[in-house]
């Protein structure tokens, strides 16, 4: 079980600091939840991962069920022993991969629809409607292997019986994640399906982990206000906030002020995968304790770098020649003993180090521009 502490709430906004303690140490929130999605942070060792001040992880149920299976896992002692990870650990359910390997592949599109210009006026997902790989039951979900093309079944009972074989310190309940192009009727019926495996994944869990319930109802409103009250009022340890957010951050924002008044203030809120550093403020200031996202090592592996001044694609030919740390306010392993020239020099020979090095760059300046955001609220500034 988990236990979560208010520290201090803001004057200014719906921001607060707060500590979460669980059998593998505490987590100081707000915190950025870093994406290990097969037990691992994509070209770093658990180690480094800890080094770059990461205090949790979350894994991906799904992708470690099929690979190597959670049973290979237990066998090793659980998700903290497998990947050697002293600190807190999470794990997703699985309702995430009902859209991006359902409606989100079909149609090419992410949680958040301004990224993808051209189906702003498409509401093409009527009730009824199925995706093309996958079939969705009030049950659960019936896949498709990517790795092999096998039939595979994952619904409420699985993704517990899963999660507790992994062992992470706290899971999330299966959940449907809908698309930014669903209709409200299908909306409907797939909260309705949510609401459902809720009560199926409590009366199954018979760990002592904590569980997070998912409140989704994509962008309308009195469905996104129905899920936050029926999920705080189920014995959750905390809320996962989920599904499509809008059709724009504008929209997600407003999300977002639909939903946390309606959330039992005493639990953690964790919005699942937003976290663009544009966004990071703003999500805390609007009440969130924790965000998952694969933006810091996404970017790197392909070369982009963050920085105080914006971000720096290396992989251009201009930076040959610049003898500047990523960042020289930067206090990571990597601004201390590398220079902008070599970093462009190991992506322009397709060195492997070089994503590795901006990976690590990345998740330590991330982790730090929330720590400072903790420091503000302390000073009352947010």
């Amino acid at each position: 079980m988990i236990e979560f502490k208010i520290l201090k709430k803001s004057k200014k906004s719906k921001a607060r600091l707060g500590l979460i303690k669980t059998p593998h140490g505490e987590v100081l929130t707000p915190s950025l939840v870093p994406v290990a999605t097969q037990a691992v942070v994509k070209t770093l060792d658990s180690r480094e991962v800890k080094e770059t001040k990461t205090q949790i992880l979350i894994a991906n149920t799904f992708h470690l069920h099929l690979k190597p299976g959670e049973k290979i896992v237990q066998l090793a002692g659980g998700l903290h022993q497998f990947m050697n990870w002293p600190a807190p650990l999470m794990t997703d359910s699985g309702g995430f991969q009902v859209f991006s390997l359902g409606f989100g592949f079909d149609q090419k599109v992410g949680k958040i629809l301004k990224y993808f210009p051209g189906k702003e006026n498409l509401e093409n997902i009527k009730n009824g409607s199925q995706p093309k790989f996958l079939k969705i039951t009030q049950d659960g979900v019936f896949f498709r292997s990517p790795f092999d093309g096998k039939e595979l079944f994952l619904g409420p009972k699985e993704s517990i019986k899963i999660q507790e074989a992994l062992g992470a310190d706290i899971i999330f309940a299966f959940d449907e994640c809908t698309s930014p192009l669903a209709s409200y009727q299908y909306v409907k019926k797939a909260l309705e399906r949510t609401h459902l495996w809720a009560k199926t994944c409590l009366k199954e869990k018979k760990s002592d982990q904590a569980i997070f319930g998912i409140v989704q109802g994509s962008r309308f409103k009195d469905l996104r206000e129905a899920s936050a009250k029926f999920i705080s009022s189920l014995d959750f340890d905390g809320f996962g906030i989920g599904g499509d957010l809008g059709r724009n951050k504008k929209e997600m924002f407003k999300i977002l002020d639909w939903v946390i008044p309606n959330l039992n203030e005493k639990k953690p809120r964790h919005l699942l995968g937003i976290g663009y550093l544009e966004d990071i403020e703003k999500v805390i200031k609007a009440g969130i304790d924790l965000f998952d996202c694969t933006v810091p090592t996404h970017y790197a592996r392909h070369g982009i770098a963050f920085s105080k001044k914006g971000k720096l694609n290396l992989t251009k030919s201009k930076f040959l020649k610049d003898k500047n740390p990523i960042d020289k306010d930067c206090h990571c392993f990597v601004c201390q003993n590398y220079k902008r020239n070599y970093l462009c020099h190991l992506f322009r020979a397709e060195e492997i180090t070089g994503k590795k090095l901006v990976s690590f760059h990345n998740l330590y300046f991330f982790n730090n521009f929330v720590e400072e955001i903790r420091e503000r609220i302390k000073r009352d500034e947010i």
